[in-house]
């Protein structure tokens, strides 16, 4: 199983960036997928998730209206377009996967880091 994010890096306050994380070694097409956070010197968060079919969103209270999730069940891809960032969204960034049933993402990624700041 892997998951690997890509397209973070440095953006301004009022930026955007679109995150992207590749699946492979399951069906990608019958889990929940999510993006969770982490700055320095705090817990992972959660930010958003995605069911199998695409419909039902769920977000973070802070990034509603700013981020979006969305997932291509043909290329096993999920994607975050992060759009009016803030400082506060300066954290690595994960996909992770759940299976349904579970409690708890099954599968992470690594993490890709997104800094905002001027």
């Amino acid at each position: 199983v892997q998951l690997v994010e890509s397209g973070g890096g440095l953006a301004q306050p009022g930026g955007s960036l679109r995150l992207s994380c590749a699946a492979s070694g399951f069906t990608f097409n019958t889990y929940h997928m999510s993006w969770y956070r982490q700055a320095p010197g705090t817990e992972r968060e959660f930010v958003a998730t995605i069911p199998p079919s695409g419909s039902f969103l769920n977000y973070k209270d802070s990034v509603k209206g700013r981020f979006t999730i969305s997932r291509d069940n043909s290329k096993n891809m999920v994607y975050l377009q992060m759009n009016n960032l803030v400082p506060d969204d300066t954290a690595e960034y994960y996909c992770a996967a759940r299976q349904p049933g579970s409690l708890s993402p099954n599968y992470w990624g690594r993490g890709t880091q997104v800094t905002v700041s001027s």
